[in-house]
């Protein structure tokens, strides 16, 4: 009778995932900065055209005018997005800040104090997500918390005299202009800038190799 012999099953020995490390790397910081700088030239250029849009919906009612602050609130979500380490959007937002002070604006440098604010709004939405998620819904919920974070400190700052109705109008516009310019912008900026490769060295550019058509999975 013959035996049968014991048929040797083959494992392959499963890879385990490499943890993420939430360290800042010099490229981290460097990437970081090249963005702020070059999203605070942006925020004094958005200067000139915040003026007369602005004037022109508060004229149709009063606090809408927040609906075009968004465009400062972008290096936040932008750079976390890119680094997606502790402390990139408030890192970003006070050096755009700086930069747009440094250049020359109105508001002086208040817009320091701003910064800080914003990018605490930010911040605080994705360490709720403990730095790990950055899906779509929470970059756009981390613009909406800076845009709200504008929003009430405008009020507290700059409008203290006016009316409830018009702070919560500018509020609520300020929180819905930060989710979609904010949240949305930056998140589609930042998968264009994926699509040129100069992001390689980021998860976000190896997520977007991943997507392309006939891309093999590593």
């Amino acid at each position: 009778m013959p035996t049968s012999t014991p048929s040797t099953v083959r494992t392959t020995p499963t890879s385990a995932a490499p943890k993420r490390s939430l360290r800042w790397r010099v490229v981290d910081i460097v990437v970081a900065s090249v963005l702020a700088v070059a999203v605070g030239v942006v925020f004094k250029l958005w200067e000139f055209g915040y003026e007369p849009l602005s004037a022109a919906v508060a004229l149709l009612l009063p606090g809408t005018q927040a609906l075009f602050g968004g465009v400062w609130l972008l290096a936040g979500p932008i750079v976390a997005l890119v680094v997606r380490k502790p402390g990139a959007a408030l890192f970003a937002e006070i050096v755009a800040a700086s930069v747009e002070a440094l250049l020359g604006t109105q508001w002086g440098w208040s817009t320091l104090e701003a910064g800080l604010v914003q990018g605490l709004g930010a911040e605080i939405v994705l360490a709720l997500f403990l730095y790990r998620v950055y899906r779509l819904p929470v970059v756009v919920l981390a613009g909406a918390a800076a845009g709200l974070a504008m929003g009430i400190n405008d009020s507290v700052l700059w409008y203290a005299g006016y009316d409830a109705a018009f702070k919560t109008v500018y509020i609520v516009c300020g929180t819905i202009s930060g989710a979609v310019i904010a949240g949305i912008g930056s998140w589609l900026i930042v998968r264009a800038l994926a699509r040129t490769g100069v992001l390689s060295s980021f998860a976000v550019g190896r997520e977007h190799t991943r997507r392309r058509p006939g891309s093999s999975a590593a």
